[in-house]
C-alpha cells in the first residue's frame, strides 16, 4: 500500500491543525504525522509520498525543518528521486510569507528530487492551494477544506505513480 508522510513544525499549534486537516485528505492510503522533532532522516526513504508544513518564518520553513533536511542529505539525498512532494504553510497574518514559505519548502523537496505539486481548485471563493495549503491564524473551514483536498491529491499521486493502479 502507498505511504504519505505528513511532516511538519507547528508553535502555536495553527500548521498542527492543518497536518490533521490534510491527513483526513489523505486517508485512502497510509498516512503518518510526524512533527519534526520526532522525524529520522530515514523517513524520507520509507514513504511514497511527503506533505511538508511550516509556519512562514521570514518567508522561508523552520529552522528546523530546514535542519532536518540539511542533515537528511547522506540518507536521502537522490534517493527519493520520483517520489511525490507537496507544502502548506500558515502565517500571522495577510502579507507573512506564506507563498514564499511554499516556495522554500518546494525548493528543498526538488533539490532531493522529489516531484512536486499545488492545486488548480479552489476550496472557497478566493482560497487556493496553487502552491500548498496556507492559512492566515488558525485554519477556517475553507483553509482546512483546502487541506484536504491537497491530500486527497496526494493520494491519488502515490497511488497512480509509486505503487500503479
Amino acid at each position: 500500500m502507498a505511504k504519505v508522510l505528513i511532516l511538519y513544525d507547528s508553535a502555536t499549534g495553527n500548521t498542527k491543525k492543518m497536518a490533521e486537516e490534510v491527513a483526513k485528505g489523505v486517508q485512502e492510503v497510509e498516512v503518518v504525522i510526524k512533527h519534526v522533532d520526532d522525524a529520522i532522516p530515514e523517513d524520507l526513504l520509507n514513504f511514497d509520498g511527503i506533505i511538508v508544513g511550516s509556519p512562514a518564518y521570514c518567508g522561508t520553513l523552520t529552522w528546523k525543518l530546514k535542519k532536518f533536511f540539511d542533515e537528511s542529505v547522506s540518507v536521502a539525498w537522490g534517493k527519493v528521486k520520483g517520489k511525490i512532494g507537496a507544502a502548506f504553510s500558515s502565517s500571522g497574518g495577510l502579507g507573512g510569507g506564506n507563498e514564499a514559505t511554499l516556495y522554500s519548502i518546494l525548493t528543498v523537496l526538488m533539490n532531493y528530487g522529489y516531484l512536486v505539486f499545488g492545486l488548480p481548485d479552489y476550496s472557497a471563493p478566493g482560497v487556493t492551494a496553487h502552491y500548498g495549503a496556507v492559512s492566515v491564524g488558525y485554519p477556517k473551514e475553507a483553509e482546512q477544506k483546502a487541506c484536504r483536498m491537497l491530500g486527497r491529491q496526494m493520494a491519488e499521486y502515490v497511488k497512480k505513480f509509486c505503487k500503479g493502479e
